[in-house]
């Protein structure tokens, strides 16, 4: 009987010890009468380095510090538009062309999400992130410093439209890419931090151009904004890398059809287009809106979305905590609903107490979508296919900014500043329905965008074969 069992045990430790050789490499020798294996990685499978706590804080940091630059930047396109709109102009042929003008910042904005169709396959395979991140810094500040120069609308649109958005990509991907890779259990908490950067942005650097355009005018307020921008990047390209062994760089870039079919895949980026359309509007129309309607000066204007972007900071890194405890799809949904229903209840016809509500409010809903967006592609397509489905989406979501504010700037049409809010068509009550319909178009854009992430949440349970309550 021993003899068996001897016999059994044995042919059950070598039967063992094959099956770890035919999924390792393996190397086996012998010592004091026991087997000894040393496992050494497939080199299919690389190893995974863990990420220190260290490089960690320097990531959020860094990713912090490029979207307090890159977003709110873009946010304070409503000043300038404001600016090159007005009878003070030094850009003749921008003046009083509010679609035109808000065009030049649609195409920079959008270029910085759209420009991931091109930016995603060089992260996936460029070793280099940082040449990448270095060269998105430089370009960027160079459209800024050259628009400075411009005298002509055509101007505008190469430097502060085109190589300002080719740049601003180029410097956003790189470390938005390779974030959600850093974090697993608090992904959520990590992008709501680097993404409150936009919100802080905006709340210091809306009254910093505010007054530098008082003192110094807009030529060297451009040139102080590109200069600046270039002593914070290059410091931050120094510290994106791609994170060893996992895999990202060897990434799919390329759409996988089968996803593209898929209904969540469709409905998602519909939701993104939508969103960033009717996103946008709010931002860009704010100053106009306070000038022109509430006879606010323009330095209230650009404390008022100051005020919009602090808040909004604040609540991306709330929605990135409570995304974490109640579920990030969820989170998500309920932000876009509320800033749309936002948009109606506020905006529509808002005398200054109501307006400055919705400043604050709308700054809060708002910061859910973009805060947990890559997050939540990560979770309903697999890391595996993120960077491919991070840049379509964040392409589609350019293409929707390019969609919305010319479109707002059409509907509201030409008319007088500086007090005087009568138009080419009649008085003050057709300016405010005009705004009116502004904000009914922007709302409108933001609840279809809101059904389009619900059903995805939806097709997303239906796919995985089971509803969960916390997603």
């Amino acid at each position: 009987m021993a003899s068996l069992v001897g016999s059994s045990s044995k042919d059950a430790e070598t039967h063992l010890l094959e099956i770890i050789k035919s999924h390792t490499r393996d190397k086996t020798f012998e010592r004091s009468g026991e087997v000894h294996q040393v496992v050494e990685p497939d080199d299919a499978q690389p190893t995974v380095t863990r990420p220190t706590r260290r490089y960690q804080v320097l990531l959020l940091v860094s990713g912090f510090f490029m979207t307090f630059h890159v977003i709110g930047i873009n946010s304070l396109y409503g000043i300038f538009q404001e600016l090159y709109t007005s009878p003070e102009t030094s850009i003749t042929d921008a003046q009083r062309q509010d679609a035109l003008v808000s065009l030049v910042g649609t195409i920079g904005s959008g270029l910085t999400w759209s420009g991931s169709i091109f930016v995603n396959p060089l992260i996936a395979r460029l070793e280099n992130l940082k040449l990448i991140t270095l060269t998105g810094v430089v370009i960027m500040s160079l459209g800024l410093i050259l628009a400075s120069f411009s005298s002509k609308l055509w101007h505008l649109f190469f430097t502060q439209a085109l190589l300002y958005g080719i740049g601003s990509s180029m410097y956003y991907f790189p470390i938005m890419s390779i974030t959600p890779v850093y974090f697993d259990k608090h992904r959520g908490f990590a992008m709501g931090v680097i993404l409150a950067g936009s919100g802080v942005g905006g709340l210091v650097l809306a009254p910093v151009l505010q007054v530098l355009l008082d003192k110094y005018g807009v030529r060297w307020a451009l040139r102080i904004l590109g200069i600046w921008n270039l002593i914070i990047g290059i410091p931050v390209a120094c510290v994106v890398r791609h994170r060893s062994g996992f895999g990202m760089r060897r990434g799919r870039t390329r759409m996988n059809m089968g996803l593209v079919k898929r209904g969540t895949f469709l409905y998602q980026a519909s939701g993104a287009f939508l969103q960033a359309a009717g996103n946008v509007i709010p931002t860009y129309y704010l100053t106009s809106y306070s000038v022109s309607i509430l006879d606010y000066s323009r330095s209230t204007g650009s404390l008022l979305l100051a005020v919009n972007s602090g808040v909004n900071s604040l609540s991306r890194i709330a929605m990135g905590i409570l995304a974490d405890q109640v579920g990030r799809q969820n989170t998500m949904i309920t932000s876009v609903f509320l800033s749309g229903l936002s948009v109606f209840a506020l905006w529509y016809d808002a005398p200054r107490a109501r307006f400055i509500a919705f400043v604050v409010l709308y700054a809060i809903y708002a910061g859910g979508y973009n805060a947990l967006l890559p997050t939540t592609i990560t979770e309903i397509y697999g890391v595996e296919n993120y960077a491919s489905v991070n840049g379509f989406v964040y392409f589609v979501r350019g293409m929707g900014s390019l969609f919305g504010a010319p479109l707002a700037g059409v509907i509201l049409g030409s008319y007088k500043r500086n007090g005087d809010k009568s138009d080419i068509f009649g008085g003050s009550s057709i300016l405010q329905t005009r705004f009116n319909n502004v904000s009914v178009y922007a709302g409108i854009l933001l609840l279809a965008a809101g059904f389009c992430v619900s059903y995805v949440r939806w097709l997303d349970a239906r796919d995985k074969g089971r509803w969960a309550w916390k997603a």
